[in-house]
């Protein structure tokens, strides 16, 4: 697969920390210039100073995803941009009956609404420069199955995905490419503890590879949209989960 991404711009939004951040480290590995969109200024700073100090190309911008002032102000990042890795979110957990007004709106608002904001004015940059280009949403499984305790965060990713074949049936006229991955569950950090528990090992069990997925996992398919050789795919969603869709009920 051809995944050279030299003389490629990319812009990577959430890339303060997370997938962010290890997506942003992946495009520079190509030879993409990336540059990193999030609300902490520090924190965007310590990821940028990792990738240029293993020899890629690494600018920030603090910015807003949720706040189409806040983009407006800042359309020149997206000015020669050719790939969009459209990343932001953030989960808020209860159960439904308890879920507060106030964290659907926040979940909404970055999860869904940022990441049309966002590719909106990605397009308009890819259109204005007429060569087209490639936007990943990153969805995830809870898009297209359900769990208990995270309603707003599901229905956000499903609203991603939906979102994603509807911009790719407008877009494509553009030469833009409007994709999704939809992630399974991912060992990390954060998580690490609950994993190590008995209802983690369990629901591990329940995922046919029985075992969690990697960052690195991730890789191969972010890759592959960013790429040309995808250059025929649009509407596409990418599911990397280890076959946790296909578990029997």
């Amino acid at each position: 697969m051809q995944s050279d991404l030299s003389g490629k711009r990319a812009l990577v939004t959430g890339g303060s920390s997370g997938l962010g951040a290890h997506f942003a480290g992946v495009l520079a590995g190509a030879g993409a210039d990336v540059t990193l969109v999030a609300r902490r200024e520090a924190a965007l700073r310590e990821v940028a100073d990792r990738i240029v100090e293993s020899g890629g190309r690494c600018s920030i911008a603090v910015l807003d995803v949720a706040s189409n002032a806040d983009i407006a102000a800042k359309s020149h990042l997206f000015e020669g941009i050719d790939i969009l890795v459209n990343n932001a979110g953030l989960v808020r957990e209860s159960g439904a009956i308890d879920h507060a007004e106030a964290d659907w709106d926040t979940v909404i608002d970055t999860n869904l609404k940022g990441m049309f904001l966002v590719a909106q004015a990605a397009a308009r940059g890819m259109r204005a420069g007429g060569t087209g280009g490639s936007i990943i949403n990153i969805a995830s499984i809870l898009g297209l199955r359900q769990a208990g305790g995270v309603v707003s965060y599901a229905v956000s990713k499903a609203g991603a995905i939906q979102l994603t074949k509807s911009l790719a049936l407008e877009w494509a006229r553009f030469g833009i490419r409007v994709n999704a991955l939809a992630p399974g569950y991912l060992d990390t950090e954060l998580n690490g503890p609950f994993w190590e528990s008995d209802a983690g090992r369990a629901m591990i069990k329940r995922i046919p590879m029985r075992r969690l997925g990697a960052l690195e996992d991730l890789d191969g398919p972010l890759l592959l949209l960013a790429a040309d050789a995808s250059r025929y795919m649009t509407g596409s969603v990418l599911v990397i989960d280890g076959g946790h869709l296909t578990s029997s009920l």
